[in-house]
């Protein structure tokens, strides 16, 4: 068990590594955060959603902007699309599943707003279906994705494509690159 546990803490550290050697990957962590910036410093909104795992990611975020990452500041509009039970089994119910987020997108989303979207495989049909709505409205759209990005990442603006299949690691990963933007947001926009 000892060395399952160093193996799965290398492994992490790897996909990391890789992520730090990449200054592509580098780069569209600048290009997100700048572009995040500056819809909410034009009085736009973060949208964020993902299923399972990826709903974790996006609700602690969606926190992080809310009530504070580091800095006592005022609160940044976020919101979580997959925390509202009543919203999310109503519209799988009286709809499908796959519309889950496209109809709050729909719903919530204005033009200048900015979503974020996590799944690890990229083929997540209500994440796609989101993602390809919120550009028709004028939304930004960033995939946060694992392996070759799937059927999502032709509908993103921006998109961080975790090198891996692994899907624990690439949350890992997700989580790490979401509190690098919510760190540079926060450090930008109240100057501390």
């Amino acid at each position: 068990m000892r060395e399952f546990i160093k193996d799965s803490i290398e492994d992490s550290i790897r996909l990391k590594q890789e992520i730090y050697q990449s200054q592509e990957f580098l780069d569209e962590i600048l290009r997100v955060g700048e572009e995040t910036i500056d819809t909410l410093k034009n009085g736009g909104k973060v949208l964020l959603c993902g299923n399972g795992g990826s709903a974790s990611d996006a609700q602690h975020l969606t926190a992080e902007f809310v009530s504070r990452f580091r800095i006592d500041r005022k609160p940044l509009p976020a919101v979580a699309l997959n925390c509202n039970a009543s919203i999310l089994t109503s519209i799988g119910n009286d709809y499908a599943y796959e519309l889950i987020f496209e109809r709050q997108v729909q719903a919530l989303g204005r033009p200048g707003d900015i979503l974020w979207c996590f799944t690890t495989t990229g083929n997540s049909k209500n994440i796609a279906l989101a993602l390809k709505t919120a550009r028709t409205m004028g939304i930004k759209t960033v995939g946060f994705l694992g392996g070759s990005g799937g059927q999502c990442l032709e509908h993103c603006d921006f998109s961080f494509l975790v090198p891996g299949k692994d899907t624990p690691r690439i949350q890992e990963s997700h989580i790490m690159i979401g509190h690098i933007l919510c760190d540079c947001i926060e450090k930008t926009l109240f100057g501390k």
